[in-house]
């Protein structure tokens, strides 16, 4: 008869170490942004334009028409960059190069990606439909409308073709001033090799509690260049 003597116990494996799964105090993952540039530490630096606006224009603002509350002052509120595309729509839809080409555009010169508009009715003057992509607009605030307006006064406007002065008329009774442009290439970040078409923008100011006067003063200190009137004295021919 076989006995326990007969058959030898087989030695058992020792038990798994709790720390077997764990991972070693120096070990860590490779980190896939360790190559990224830090942040720069400490607070942003403000804008070169609310900089001026908040220590130069606001105080002449207040002087000139009698404006002593702070809280009675017109701001910039926002600014709406907008690009008509519904001439080019092809059977309700638009070409992929179009919708693209307005896209990128408006992304390089704001830093923000566009939002597509749709037609809420049908037109059938203009071969539109409902639901059909007619736009693309972007709404900056804050420091990106400053950015924004800084690069549009010093850089845009000079490369304007028979470029004369804005229209300093362009104001709504709320104050808010809008400017149309005739091509993208006024922008220098755009480079018109690249681009498939010209197109132009709509730009609109909004100011909060303004006038069309008080946001006309703004504007000039801040270095927009409106069409200056001429003089009474010219002669004519």
């Amino acid at each position: 008869m076989a006995t326990d003597k007969d058959h030898p116990k087989k030695d058992k494996a020792p038990p798994a170490s709790k720390d077997a799964g764990r991972k070693k105090p120096g070990a860590t993952k490779p980190d896939a942004h360790a190559d990224a540039a830090p942040e720069p530490a400490g607070p942003r630096e403000t804008p070169r334009l609310k900089k001026q606006y908040d220590e130069v224009v606001s105080p002449k603002l207040a002087s000139a028409f009698g404006l002593a509350n702070p809280n009675q002052r017109p701001r910039l509120r926002s600014i709406v960059l907008n690009v008509n595309m519904g001439r080019h729509l092809e059977n309700n839809k638009l070409p992929p190069n179009v919708k693209q080409t307005v896209v990128d555009t408006i992304t390089r010169v704001t830093g923000q990606k566009p939002v597509i508009t749709k037609a809420k009715k049908s037109v059938s003057n203009f071969k539109v439909r409902e639901g059909a992509e007619t736009a693309a607009m972007v709404t900056l605030r804050r420091d990106r409308m400053w950015h924004f307006l800084d690069r549009f006064i010093n850089l845009a406007t000079p490369r304007i073709k028979d470029f004369r002065g804005l229209n300093p008329a362009s104001f709504d009774k709320g104050g808010n001033y809008a400017v149309g442009l005739t091509e993208q290439g006024v922008f220098p970040e755009i480079n018109m090799a690249d681009v498939n078409f010209t197109h132009g923008m709509n730009i609109n100011m909004i100011f909060s509690g303004s006038r069309p006067e008080w946001s006309r003063f703004i504007l000039s200190e801040l270095g927009m260049p409106f069409k200056k009137p001429e003089e009474s004295g010219a002669k004519k021919k």
